[in-house]
């Protein structure tokens, strides 16, 4: 059953939605959403089990599409272009696959619709084993985190998701639920595989990332057939942390499509 995703929204004219990657929210793109606020309506999701929408034991692929489904039909929107990182740039590309005359087109940052490797499941296992609700400050938590991340780099992203209730603290993200469905989340859809989009995809990758390579779009193919990879120096998985600037040209450009997206009242979607 699809759920009620929240979400943030800034700007005015055509709609875009926003979606982020794994332990990650729509708050994490405020900087970049008000960038592209000039020119478009810009919706920033929290995926299933992520900030402030609902949880659920479940949350594969499919899933997580028909809750962003549901939400356009909640806001009427009928083709808007979906720009997705990690996680949410294959939940842009399953809906995309599976309902692609909802989507106007494509912007995915540093994802391709393959299988990886779970390298992830470290990241959750190490905030359940922070014992955040026996901790009386965030110094404490963030020194847990870095004893068993290994990467500090990764400790302040992940606490952006530790919330305060009265005198102790808590994830806001379903850590349970996220591990279970590691095995799917590090996959994609193989009943997507024979599926087609035929509107321009862009994909944004890092040049110190390896989750895209090779640059020439195969790994995309035969699935999307209007595929443009664009490399951004001096940048990894994060893109749009790393290089912010160039990340928003690339951006900016990929919205300029004439494949522009529209809205309706919700009643005129069929």
């Amino acid at each position: 059953m699809a759920l009620n995703l929240a979400f943030e929204t800034v700007g005015s004219g055509p709609p875009l939605l926003v979606l982020h990657g794994l332990f990650g929210s729509g708050s994490n793109w405020r900087s970049i959403a008000r960038h592209l606020a000039a020119t478009h309506t810009v919706h920033s999701v929290d995926l299933r089990n992520h900030g402030s929408s609902p949880w659920a034991d479940t949350m594969g692929y499919g899933e997580m599409a028909d809750d962003v489904l549901q939400l356009m039909d909640r806001l009427g929107l009928i083709a808007p272009m979906v720009l997705g990182h990690s996680m949410g740039g294959k939940v842009a590309m399953a809906l995309a696959l599976r309902q692609p005359q909802r989507v106007g087109g494509l912007v995915v940052v540093d994802i391709a619709p393959v299988s990886y490797a779970d390298t992830l499941t470290p990241f959750a296992l190490a905030m359940s084993g922070a014992d955040v609700m026996a901790t009386a400050s965030l110094a404490e938590v963030q020194r847990r985190l870095q004893q068993a991340v290994p990467d500090p780099g990764v400790v302040p992203f992940l606490m952006q998701n530790l919330v305060r209730h009265n005198n102790h603290f808590d994830w806001r993200i379903n850590l349970v639920g996220i591990c279970a469905a590691m095995p799917q989340l590090c996959s994609f859809p193989g009943e997507l595989l024979g599926a087609r989009f035929e509107r321009p995809l862009t994909v944004i990758a890092g040049a110190h990332s390896d989750y895209v390579a090779p640059s020439d779009g195969s790994r995309f193919a035969p699935m999307f057939t209007q595929v443009q990879v664009e490399v951004i120096a001096d940048a990894g998985h994060w893109v749009h942390a790393d290089q912010p600037a160039a990340f928003l040209a690339r951006v900016k450009q990929a919205l300029k499509s004439p494949a522009a997206a529209r809205r309706a009242p919700a009643a005129s979607i069929t």
